[in-house]
């Protein structure tokens, strides 16, 4: 569908700019998109080998492992049906606070791993409502709550905006630092306790 969208709306550019005689502006207008396009992905490959490589050593110094120990507590409450030795709540911890930092590049191996794991605990557990008449899979509980929090993410660092920010000249790129953990938090407050609401209702 997004296709669809964006290519209704370059038809409409380039009609539109054909009919008023601006056709020069309209290729000015991409040739410079296309050269800004390159230099936000070299911008954006350096702050990621930058936040990937903090990330890296954090794992390596074990602190990762011990952030990991801490929110165990905070996996338990949203995922209290995921036995506590089961490999899903390492892959869950690891991209819980790889979100928090705002590493979402970092943060999506180990979401893929955790929804394996998830699946793989759904066919172990030989839940006849995960797998439907005609053989397709549908998500789980766990598989549902694990998306809803990490869509809302709570992020304590926005790094990819604060990397868009300074490559198109913000004159504070850190400012949206304060607003984006209230925006997040708040986001994160409300998806926790619709997905508690949901699990009541599917207990009852």
């Amino acid at each position: 569908m997004l296709n669809y969208i964006w290519a209704v709306m370059i038809a409409i550019g380039i009609i539109y700019g054909a009919l008023t005689g601006n056709m020069e502006a309209v290729a000015n207008g991409a040739l410079d998109a296309a050269g800004e396009a390159v230099q936000l992905c070299i911008t954006m490959i350096g702050v990621m080998g930058l936040w990937v490589g903090l990330m890296e050593i954090a794992s390596k110094s074990g602190l990762i492992r011990s952030m990991t120990k801490g929110i165990q507590p905070f996996v338990t409450f949203l995922f209290p049906r995921i036995p506590k030795d089961h490999p899903a709540r390492q892959y869950i911890s690891t991209n819980l606070i790889a979100n928090i930092l705002g590493l979402g590049w970092a943060c999506t191996p180990a979401g893929l791993k955790a929804m394996e794991e998830l699946a793989r605990l759904e066919e172990e557990r030989g839940n006849p409502a995960y797998l439907s008449k005609k053989g397709e899979r549908s998500a789980s509980n766990e598989m549902c709550t694990f998306l809803i929090i990490n869509i809302s993410s709570l992020q304590l660092i926005p790094v990819s905006v604060i990397a868009y920010r300074s490559q198109y000249g913000s004159a504070s790129p850190t400012a949206v630092i304060a607003p984006g953990i209230l925006a997040t938090a708040f986001s994160t407050a409300v998806a926790i306790l619709f997905c508690k609401i949901r699990d009541k209702k599917q207990d009852v």
